[in-house]
Formats: structure tokens, C-alpha cells, sequence
């Protein structure tokens, strides 16, 4: 188990927690729907870093007897669910602004801790989003990737916050609930991009990218005639690949186990992921693909 994914996770929970509690003191002293509305976002934020971890911690666990490709799906459906909590969020802020744009004498007061919780709010996602990336791209973590864009999506938001307080501090008290619903719009965006790639996961589907990759491999393999039926999926960081290859059909079961023991290497290398291969071995002469 990766201790790198667990640090990354805690501090992310720690940071969202700590966000949360600020914002909402400052949203409810100055009765801002924009900050209260990213109070709302980093609360949902905690429950997500919580599923983060736990998913991460499950992830990392090795195969047994009942799950044979191990437990790295559990990191795409944290990844879902984290969509599924951020459209929940979004639920409440356009109620709430829609509210507000039809009851315009509620009033907001804008003070220094508004901006200083905004910009507060706005460095720790910076740094937080940029850690998670990090780590996320070094052992291929979707759920962790998940957590990156809960960040980053909340740099966003708080910008329009932002924007949204000085039109308040000018006596435009509308663009205050502008602020929330261009914070949902964009929340929505981000958990639909969000959904899709852990629907895409969990049903298997090949991720393009590493598929070229194993293709420019297979094609620049001077040691195999040609090859079929290759098949890519990923679970978790880990990435699963099935294929069949040709040899020529004098060639000795010998030095054909050496070719795809080679080949196995290859593609582990270029991927850089942690690469399950199976390679089937036939004749020359079955299917070819150059």
C-alpha cells in the first residue's frame, strides 16, 4: 500500500474540514449565499476526501480468493459517487439562488473576512489540487484524480464568489446569487466529466490512450509476426491487457515463452502503470494485424 495515496488523502480531508468550518462562520455572519454555497461545496468536499481515503486504502489491497483481479474498481466508484454528492450540492445553491433573485431585499454584507476566507479558500485548493494531480498521475488514481478536480473545481467557484462579493460591496446584491448559480453550473460540469469517466471504468472501457500505447509496441516488435484480439481495461491504477501474438511456426515453445515474457516487459515500461499481461501465443498464420 501506497503511503504517498494515504498521506495525500488525509491531508485532503484535513483541508476540506478546515473550509468547510471557515466558511461557513463567514457565510453565516455575512449572510452570503456565494460563500455559503462553498461552505456547502467543501462539506460535500469532506465526505468526498472520506471516500477518497477509504477507497484508496481498499484499492491497495492485493487479490484473493474472491475478487481475482483485485480491488482497484473501488477507486472508480468513489470517483462516482463524489459525482453523484457534488449534483446533490448543486440542488440546494439554485434553489437557494433562485430564491434570493426573487426576494432581493435579503441583503449581504460584505466584509474583510469575506475576502480573506475567499482567498484563503483559494490557496489551499491551489495547493491541494496540485498535490492530488501529482500523486494521482504517478500511480494512475482515478479516485484521487476525482479529489484533484473537487479542488480544483472549488478555485473556480470561489472566483466567481469573489466576483460576486465586490459587485455586493458596489450595492449589487443580485450578483451575489449570480455567484451561486455560476457556482453550480460549474460544479455540474465538473461532476458530469466526473461520472462519465468512472461509468467508462467501471464498465470496462479501454482506455484510448494506453491502447495506442500497447499498439506502438505490438507494431515495433521485431520478435512477433502480427497479433490479435487485444483487449485494455483498467481498475483502479492497475491496468489489465489481454493478447494474442503470432510467431513463426518453427519457432520453439521456448524461445516463443521468451518473446512474450519480453513483450510483457515492454508494455510495462511503456505504459508506466502497473501492467497485468496475458499473452496467448499461436502460429503464424491466425488473424494478423501489422
Amino acid at each position: 500500500m501506497s503511503s504517498e495515496k494515504i498521506t495525500v488523502s488525509v491531508l485532503s480531508v484535513a483541508a476540506a474540514l478546515f473550509l468547510t468550518i471557515i466558511k461557513l462562520v463567514v457565510g453565516y455572519e455575512t449572510n452570503s449565499l456565494g460563500i455559503l454555497s462553498e461552505a456547502l461545496h467543501s462539506g460535500l468536499d469532506v465526505v468526498a476526501a472520506v471516500i477518497t481515503l477509504a477507497a484508496v486504502h481498499i484499492s491497495d489491497k492485493p487479490a484473493d480468493r474472491e475478487h481475482h483481479y483485485g480491488h482497484g474498481k473501488v477507486e472508480n466508484f468513489s470517483a462516482l459517487i463524489e459525482a453523484v454528492l457534488l449534483l446533490l450540492t448543486c440542488s440546494w445553491i439554485i434553489y437557494e439562488a433562485i430564491y434570493r433573485l426573487t426576494h432581493p431585499a435579503i441583503h449581504v454584507e460584505v466584509t474583510i473576512w469575506s475576502y480573506a476566507v475567499v482567498l484563503l479558500a483559494i490557496g489551499v485548493d491551489i495547493t491541494r489540487s496540485i498535490s492530488l494531480r501529482r500523486v494521482a498521475k504517478k500511480y494512475n488514481s482515478q479516485a484521487l484524480e476525482a479529489d484533484a478536480l473537487h479542488f480544483s473545481s472549488d478555485i473556480l467557484s470561489s472566483g466567481v464568489v469573489l466576483a460576486g462579493l465586490i459587485g455586493a460591496e458596489l450595492g449589487w446584491f443580485v450578483t451575489d446569487s449570480i455567484a451561486g448559480l455560476l457556482v453550480a453550473i460549474i460544479v455540474i460540469v465538473i461532476s458530469f466529466q466526473l461520472a462519465k469517466r468512472a461509468v467508462d471504468s467501471l464498465l470496462d472501457k479501454a482506455p484510448r490512450e494506453v491502447e495506442m500505447q500497447i499498439k506502438e509496441v505490438l507494431k515495433h516488435n521485431h520478435d512477433i509476426t502480427g497479433y490479435h484480439d487485444l483487449q485494455v481495461r483498467s481498475s483502479g491504477g492497475d491496468v489489465f491487457v489481454d493478447v494474442c501474438i503470432h510467431v513463426p511456426p518453427e519457432e520453439s515453445i521456448l524461445v516463443a515463452h521468451n518473446t512474450a515474457d519480453s513483450l510483457e516487459k515492454e508494455i510495462s515500461e511503456s505504459v508506466r502503470f502497473k501492467v497485468h499481461t496475458t499473452i496467448h501465443i499461436e502460429p503464424e498464420g491466425h488473424n494478423i494485424i501489422k
